[in-house]
């Protein structure tokens, strides 16, 4: 699956909080409806099967009879691929998204195969048969397997490393774990091997489907750990495949330049990306546009994390995570360029934009509501990011109950009804969809801030997520949230209805009246 990704170390953002988001977009030509659930314990599954690679695990012995713990998912409305439950926050405040779809080159999946499942050949005792292979664990899966389980991000890593390690993966992805005081973000080297490094507090990192990576300490990977991880074999691993391709070896490892792509494809559907999101929360760093620019659209060398020029706040993230090249000749709802820039990149916004989920784990809040699931449905283009707090039982009905059924009373068929309409009417439409992302952040911001306040008069020595009294409170907010949502929701469709219906080809201005 193709996806974007933003992580905020916690210097940089605006309150402090650690940040991990990413967009889950569906395959070309597939629109997957997604929903808002929490699972708990008893409904987590202790026997494992993928859908996709038939790969059974028995989570009771992988986890030596460790019980799972509450946790709030993503999963798809229709399961006919799996779960594939995607991001989310455990019940120690322990957040996972995952994951990114990166690219690999041809000199790694030759020396470390990705694991792929073999359907079975023939009939069980004619000649000829060969038995089904079970393929190893995917984006469907690693959420399910992992986030239930751990108690910190850098537990995230090692919980994940190890089960690549045993059962491999049939694909190349990112995944970021946070806690409220580090992040992490792993990325997979074939079909066993695996590279993560913690994410500096006061830089940001841009991640468009491509092995992003472009600094590692292999020193620190094998001695202290502070801030770089990897599977245990991976030193030789390089050696012996000759993957190392610095000719001086003066500076760290580049894992970008040994294990990833450079192909002519990045540069239309990756690297613009990056290059926008840089461009916009770094724009006098450096020249981005012109001759003298320093990096453009297609560069390969645009740095995986930097510091950013101010501190970045959620709304940063969303338009980022919603832009389509605004502002340069790239975008195709604009009026600079021509018909040969206009579309020339793959935009983040895109039609095929499944969900939106932000993150955030805050420091400055008890262990109970301490950490905040934003959500946005459908096309970034045309939705809005509102919060959730996490330490809940259930979730709202309009965010929960998705189907497979278009219908206007859950969120994520009402926005993509509104995207379909509103992409054919961009610039008729385009403020009532700003007012409307404005008035809903606000009404979020806003209940979000008194349930703070109302969590910090209980007074209660038990500030942990096992208190049901404040479960209580947070649920009756999320639902509040989702009542002013679906509420605005409405009055924009019947607006841009509206707009879009004035402007149908069989109009006609002598009425009957």
């Amino acid at each position: 699956m193709s996806c974007t990704t933003i992580l905020v170390g916690k210097n940089v953002s605006y309150d402090g909080s650690t940040i991990i988001a990413r967009n889950e977009d569906s395959a070309d030509g597939e629109f997957t409806a997604k929903r808002f659930v929490v699972v708990h314990p008893d409904e987590q599954p202790r026997q494992y099967t993928s859908v996709i690679s038939h790969l059974s695990i028995d989570l009771d012995e992988e986890y030596s009879g460790q019980q799972p713990m509450r946790y709030t998912a993503m999963p798809d409305a229709v399961q006919k691929q799996g779960i594939w439950a995607e991001a989310g926050v455990n019940a120690e405040n322990v957040a996972m998204s995952a994951t990114e779809t990166i690219t690999s080159n041809e000199r790694v999946l030759g020396a470390d195969p990705l694991v792929e499942y073999a359907p079975a050949v023939g009939h069980q005792g004619e000649q000829g048969y060969h038995a089904e292979v079970p393929g190893g664990i995917g984006e469907e899966d690693m959420v399910t397997l992992v986030l239930p389980y751990i108690h910190s991000a850098k537990d995230g890593v090692r919980r994940l490393g190890a089960l690549l390690e045993r059962y491999g993966t049939y694909e190349m992805n990112g995944v970021a774990f946070s806690d409220v005081d580090e992040i992490w973000w792993l990325e997979t080297v074939g079909g066993h091997h695996w590279i993560a490094k913690r994410v500096p507090d006061e830089a940001y990192v841009t991640m468009p489907n491509q092995l992003g990576i472009d600094e590692f300490d292999i020193e620190d990977a094998f001695g202290e750990q502070e801030s770089h991880l990897c599977s245990d074999d991976l030193r030789e691993f390089i050696e012996s495949n000759h993957l190392d391709l610095a000719v001086e070896h003066e500076s760290l490892f580049n894992p970008r330049d040994a294990f990833g792509s450079h192909s002519d494809s990045d540069h239309v559907y990756n690297t613009p990306r990056a290059w926008f999101m840089q461009r916009y929360l770094n724009p006098y760093d450096e020249v981005w546009d012109g001759p003298d620019a320093v990096h453009t659209p297609m560069s390969d060398d645009i740095p995986w994390g930097r510091q950013p020029e101010r501190k970045i706040t959620i709304e940063d993230i969303r338009y980022l995570l919603a832009s389509h090249y605004q502002g340069t000749v790239y975008d195709p709802y604009g009026t600079q360029g021509d018909d040969r820039t206009r579309g020339m990149f793959r935009p983040i916004g895109i039609n095929r934009n499944s969900q939106l989920a932000v993150l955030q784990i805050r420091p400055d809040q008890p262990e109970s509501c301490r950490s905040l699931q934003w959500i946005a449905y459908g096309s970034n283009a045309f939705n809005t990011l509102v919060p959730f707090f996490s330490n809940v039982d259930g979730t709202p009905e309009y965010l929960e109950s998705t189907g497979a059924r278009v219908t206007t009373e859950n969120f994520y068929w009402a926005n993509r009804i509104i995207a379909g309409l509103c992409d054919h009417a961009y610039a008729g439409t385009a403020n009532a969809v700003e007012s409307y992302r404005q008035k809903t952040g606000a009404q979020g911001h806003r209940i979000v801030a008194a349930t703070d306040e109302q969590v910090a008069r209980l007074g209660a020595s038990d500030t942990s997520t096992a208190n049901g009294e404040v479960r209580g409170i947070l649920e009756a907010a999320n639902q509040a949230i989702a009542e002013e949502l679906k509420k605005e929701t409405d009055a924009l469709l019947n607006g841009v209805l509206f707009t879009v219906s004035m402007g149908m080809r069989n109009g006609f201005r002598m009425s009957d009246n």
